[in-house]
């Protein structure tokens, strides 16, 4: 069987592949736009967290707070425990 090539066909494929390429262009540019944006709200989360940190220790500088072993945000895997020395 043999094929033979057309020229219509050949500019139809030659449009197609240029879509495709145009089309897969748009797609990447639209997706680093989105990861942009999730970017920038992170790191406005992040300095809004940091500014109110910031106030919030302005606020209580020089003041003294005592908290509970049992309610501490702090969990660790360490215990206080008692030793005795080697003479």
């Amino acid at each position: 069987m043999l094929v033979t090539a057309s020229i219509t066909g050949v500019f139809k494929m030659i449009l197609m592949l240029i879509g495709a390429f145009v089309l897969l262009r748009f797609l990447g540019q639209l997706m680093q736009a989105k990861r942009n944006m999730e970017e920038e709200c992170r790191l406005l989360k992040k300095q809004r967290e940091a500014e109110r940190e910031r106030s919030w220790k302005l606020k209580h500088f020089g003041k003294t707070h005592i908290v509970d072993k049992t309610k501490s945000k702090r969990t660790s895997s360490t215990e206080d425990v008692d030793f005795e020395e080697i003479k």
